[in-house]
């Protein structure tokens, strides 16, 4: 029986938690299983870290892909998440219904938490961005309380550390003490999606070929779909 690698975004660690626990017992075969952020995972990878199946964003998987460092003809795209907005579970929730609400309930809040840009999260990547983008960047850094990934936001936020928090919807659905808000409204609605690889040259590539054949099976489409990520696959 096989050891396979794993290198994957947290943005899907739930469901690549609970279908690997379901595919060691019956297949025999034993994870090692590594999460990170999909920019730290991504550097990891090119610094020459190898990896028998690698999930992370899809633009990342793209770059891996044009260095050779992927199998190109393994690449499928996986499940979407969208960036949401997190309170603590009681908290009053904040309206997030337009843009300006949004640009409003940020500016009411205490503290506000997300993935730290440098941390290489997709998520804190684009919502820096989008603090730019709406003028606020100066104003929420100031009082930003800056994590190392999503799980770190929601956990953050569900412990009282700051009173509101957005990362991915998938990263928040499973802590507990944590009320989902919702998606970001109108036109700063962000979605990413997450592929998987097979990494170039991997030494278990049957058996890792059999966990994504696992990852992708359609009965499992509604499991996806309750952990915050619309399946990529059909």
């Amino acid at each position: 029986m096989a050891s396979i690698k794993i290198m994957s975004a947290g943005a899907v660690k739930a469901m690549v938690a609970a279908l690997g626990a379901e595919f060691e017992r019956a297949s025999g075969h034993t994870l090692d299983l590594n999460f990170g952020t999909a920019g730290s995972l991504r550097e990891r990878i090119k610094s020459g870290e190898k990896a028998d199946l690698i999930v992370l964003s899809e633009s990342a998987i793209a770059e891996l892909a044009k260095l050779g460092l992927v199998d190109a003809a393994s690449v499928t795209d996986l499940g979407r998440t969208v960036t949401g907005v997190v309170v603590r579970e009681g908290a009053p929730r904040p309206d997030i219904s337009t843009p300006e609400a949004f640009k409003q309930a940020l500016r009411n809040a205490a503290s506000v938490a997300y993935t730290d840009p440098k941390a290489g999260g997709s998520g804190g990547i684009m919502f820096a961005g989008l603090l730019q983008k709406i003028g606020l960047a100066d104003e929420v850094n100031a009082k930003a309380v800056l994590c190392k990934g999503g799980f770190d936001v929601s956990t953050t936020v569900a412990e009282g550390r700051a009173a509101l928090g957005t990362t991915f919807i998938s990263e928040a659905l499973p802590v507990k003490g944590l009320t989902v808000v919702g998606p970001l409204p109108g036109d700063l609605h962000n979605a990413n999606t997450y592929t998987a690889a097979l990494g170039a040259g991997s030494a278990s590539a049957e058996a890792a070929r059999a966990f994504l054949r696992k990852l992708t099976d359609p009965a499992g489409r509604a499991r996806w779909s309750a952990a915050g990520l619309e399946p990529a696959f059909s």
